[in-house]
């Protein structure tokens, strides 16, 4: 598993006019080449009076799917120049269908290339981009007389405190970067003159907000 990616959030869209032309970008998370598909033919449908409703995605750890759909434009001047804003970002499982209702006036490959990636990354920016972090979870028990000393102190830290638990004794959940898992530890039993109890529990992607 990687150690953090970024991909979108979960769906957006915006649009743009470029030379009369009605440029309409949509964005969609997808895990697998099926779901991209159905996204695909979902705007597809939306859209079928549209002039064209090109479209890229790239899926997987390693990027291994990668496809690209110019739908009736010139070669290589839409369904490329959206997988290569994909790439740029290096955005993960990552859908993108640029729907285009045409003006009139014609815009030419270097038109069309500009105008395809101006409305990808317009699209991807108003969806907003996250990382997803792979954290390992522990659950730290304190006495209540540490409490204020500790959350104080974790708030203030990199590491993400999730929720407390208030039982016999106050049970935090704390997320941490994979592979600061021994700093952390080590942190903790020096904030507590080793008071606490640390279980170490699974790990997964928490999602953080990209600026």
């Amino acid at each position: 598993m990687l150690n953090q990616y970024f991909t979108v959030k979960k769906a957006g869209s915006d649009e743009q006019i470029i030379q009369k032309s009605r440029f309409i970008g949509y964005v969609k998370r997808v895990e697998s080449e099926e779901e991209a598909q159905a996204f695909i033919n979902d705007i597809k449908k939306k859209h079928r009076d549209a002039t064209h409703n090109c479209s890229a995605y790239m899926i997987g750890e390693h990027d291994h799917i990668q496809k690209a759909n110019d739908d009736g434009e010139p070669s290589g001047t839409a369904g490329v120049p959206i997988l290569e804003v994909l790439k740029k970002q290096e955005l993960k499982d990552t859908a993108i269908v640029i729907t285009r209702y045409f003006g009139g006036i014609k815009l030419g490959a270097g038109g069309l290339i500009r105008a395809y990636s101006s409305t990808t990354s317009l699209a991807i920016n108003t969806t907003g981009v996250v990382k997803r972090q792979l954290m390992k979870e522990f659950i730290v028990s304190v006495d209540y007389t540490l409490l204020g000393k500790v959350e104080n102190e974790l708030r203030n830290a990199t590491y993400i405190l999730e929720n407390i638990d208030y039982l016999e004794k106050v049970h935090l959940k704390v997320f941490v970067i994979e592979g600061e898992e021994e700093a952390f530890c080590n942190w903790i039993v020096d904030l507590t003159s080793d008071q606490a109890e640390i279980n170490e529990g699974g790990t997964k992607y928490l999602e953080i907000d990209v600026e």
